[in-house]
């Protein structure tokens, strides 16, 4: 799997980077850039730290990559410029719609980078600048990609990749009557196209996104360090601090990762009363240092994103009580980090079993299910094994 992914995303990253590849040549100028670019530049020039570790984390780039990636800081700044006004386009690469990772991705593993990249300030930059590629991902102006050109998303391998016919959408509409990529990106599904493994069956526990499982860990601890080369889990970083945490110590975690290809929405694995649901702000572009130089951007790392990446926390009451309380994490991976909570989804309203709780826009994450020590009698999902939202992957004692 981690194999399959490097290939492809090195397929993408040339895809990418050819693209937004501009001139910076000394003398550039910044007039037309966009504001928030232009605050990131400041950053830089007037706090020797960040100056240091973003210089730095370029010098430090692989050898063989340094001819097809970035020069310097300026080349930096003027490909995330560039990307602040483009949508991403349809390749068949497992990690299509993340172009700042294509930019930033060789600098993310380097040592400068490790550093660079859990820096408050310079994390609290990309927020904003993320915020910005945001607005245009929600604005019309974002759906020129949706076209049937081989690099557009009505292309005919595109509309097999992504199964349309199991969403909501109008194919006679020049949009398919979406109103921007993350509207298309978050599409609805279509009638029964994911229907709930025993819907009255309080023990059965069904797969909250369309996922491939990545890791079923037993008896997690309280405090783990996460950030070696295993990245066992450590829940008191998991679930933030929360006062909660101690009713999940011993208990199990189950992990998936969503392709950008796959259903973006979030579904509840049980039926049960809301106790919490929040999001827990976190970083963006950050990698294990114990996995070293990873060309897939954050895939080596998944396990210790869970602790640092920002990330939703539904505190969920199971309507059985050996399930009781148990908790579903989504976290968003690199720049798809935008973990959106449905408004309906407040302390005290029930959820059934498959109800919508919220969704990423534009890329793949990755998601947990934590259960209570006692919970859980057996796990019938397989690592590596791909799960559509509503089918069974675990059942209660």
């Amino acid at each position: 799997m981690k194999l399959l992914r490097t290939v492809l995303f090195m397929g993408f990253f040339f895809l990418i980077f050819t693209s937004f590849s501009v001139s910076t040549e000394k003398g550039e100028k910044y007039e037309n850039f966009h504001p928030v670019i232009l605050e990131f530049k400041k950053l830089i020039d007037d706090d020797p730290v960040v100056r240091m570790y973003l210089t730095q984390m370029i010098k430090q780039i692989p050898q063989e990559y340094k001819t097809q990636h970035l020069k310097n800081v300026d080349d930096m700044l003027c490909q995330l410029n560039e990307v602040l006004k483009c949508a991403p386009d349809y390749n068949q690469t497992l990690l299509v719609g993340t172009p700042f990772s294509a930019i930033l991705i060789w600098t993310m593993g380097t040592p400068a980078g490790f550093a660079a990249y859990r820096n408050e300030k310079i994390n609290a930059m990309f927020k904003k600048i993320l915020a910005v590629w945001t607005d245009f991902l929600n604005s019309k102006e974002s759906l020129y990609v949706i076209n049937d050109s081989p690099s557009g998303w009505k292309c005919k391998e595109a509309q097999e990749q992504l199964k349309m016919t199991d969403y909501q959408y109008d194919p006679k509409d020049k949009y398919w009557g979406f109103k921007s990529w993350n509207d298309f990106f978050t599409r609805k599904l279509a009638g029964n196209a994911r229907p709930i493994a025993q819907p009255e069956n309080d023990k059965v526990i069904v797969s909250a996104c369309d996922s491939t499982v990545y890791k079923i860990s037993k008896n997690v601890q309280k405090y783990s360090e996460f950030w070696i080369k295993s990245q066992p889990y450590s829940l008191n970083d998991m679930l933030a601090n929360d006062e909660l945490v101690d009713k999940f110590v011993g208990g199990c975690v189950y992990q998936a990762f969503l392709s950008p290809f796959n259903y973006h929405r979030w579904h509840s694995p049980v039926s049960g009363t809301i106790e919490k649901a929040f999001v827990k702000d976190g970083l963006y572009f950050s990698q294990a240092e114990s996995e070293g130089e990873d060309p897939t951007d954050q895939d080596y790392s998944e396990g210790y994103i869970t602790h640092v990446q920002t990330r939703a926390l539904f505190f969920i009451k199971a309507d059985d009580p050996k399930i009781g309380l148990m908790c579903f994490m989504p976290v968003g991976m690199v720049e798809i980090s935008s973990c959106i909570i449905n408004d309906n989804i407040k302390p005290g309203y029930h959820v059934k079993k498959g109800e919508e709780l919220g969704y990423f826009q534009f890329g793949g994450s990755t998601s947990c299910l934590i259960f209570r020590p006692g919970s859980i009698k057996e796990f019938n999902a397989e690592t590596d094994k791909f799960y559509k939202v509503g089918e069974q992957i675990a059942i209660a004692n």
